[in-house]
């Protein structure tokens, strides 16, 4: 098992007054608007969704084979989600037994979420707790009911086995989501463009475009992200009476796949066996919000 990996740094919940809240929220805005190249956080999401209600509706997502850089922007640019072959199974990661995990990464330090992390999901106090990969996967075996799941993970021994395709001008670093079937991140968008591989198992993915965030009672959790309580695969429309409006894609994504993502879509990830996937999320104009060129 690898020796290299340093542990985890600390979760410290800092404790802000009204005033410092609002000045960081500020800044954290300001500081993402100039890392993408726009103006104004809010103005780019407005323009997202505009662009989104210009769009055709559909009701599947398209394959597509491998894409060279330039056609990939060119597939990416009408703003609109695809899947794309040929790119995920050929990474070394993508032909290693699960066992990979615990034989040669079992002291791998990790952070998992834990307890009712979906319906916390977009809180900054949601439960996580720190354990060893090794730790972790015990954990998983012998959780009755929703599983724990390490999401949104740098695992730099992981990423070394998988090779990127350059389809951003500048890229996020790669994270790392593995859990058990049941784990689920609820409904939700990030206003950036993503690519999403499955390396192991399978997931449902229901996808929504930015527009209709008007029906699914969307709430804030940062300037680039916002959630839903609505879930598409137990819709309470009693509830949620609006949902009724909403488009909601189903897509099953399957080891090798790879899913874009547009920004500002609105997606819920649901593992239907043990799953290991990997995401990059672009920093820079949403391709949709490009002039063409």
């Amino acid at each position: 098992m690898s020796r290299t990996s340093k542990a985890l740094p600390p979760r410290v919940l800092a404790t802000e007054t009204p005033e410092q809240a609002a000045a960081n929220k500020q800044a954290r805005a300001q500081r993402d608007a100039q890392i993408r190249g726009v103006s104004s956080i809010h103005e780019m999401r407005e323009a997202i969704k505009q662009a989104s209600r210009a769009l055709p509706t559909i009701d599947a997502v398209p394959r597509v084979k491998a894409l060279t850089a330039a056609q990939f922007r060119e597939r990416a640019a009408p703003g609109l989600p695809f899947l794309i072959d040929g790119v995920v199974n050929r990474w070394p990661l993508a032909a290693q037994p699960q066992s990979l995990l615990r034989e040669r990464h079992g002291d791998m330090p990790v952070r998992a979420r834990v307890g009712d992390y979906i319906n916390t999901a977009f809180a900054a106090d949601r439960a996580m707790r720190d354990m060893s990969m090794a730790a972790y996967l015990d954990l998983a075996e012998r959780t009755e009911g929703l599983p724990p799941y390490l999401g949104n993970l740098e695992l730099k021994a992981l990423n070394s086995m998988c090779h990127w395709p350059t389809y951003f001008d500048k890229m996020g670093p790669a994270r790392f989501w593995i859990g058990p079937a049941g784990t689920l991140t609820p409904l939700h968008c990030d206003y950036d463009d993503n690519i999403f591989a499955q390396i192991w198992g399978s997931k449902r993915i229901f996808l929504a475009p930015p527009h209709h965030d008007a029906f699914l009672y969307v709430k804030e959790a940062s300037a680039m992200l916002f959630g839903s309580p609505f879930n598409p695969e137990a819709p309470d429309y009693e509830r949620y009476p609006l949902a009724r409006q909403a488009t909601l894609i189903e897509v099953l994504v399957r080891p090798g796949d790879m899913l874009y993502v547009p920004a500002g879509w609105y997606h819920q990830v649901h593992a239907l066996t043990f799953s290991l996937s990997s995401n990059r999320w672009a920093r820079g104009v949403p391709f949709v919000l490009r002039e063409p060129s």
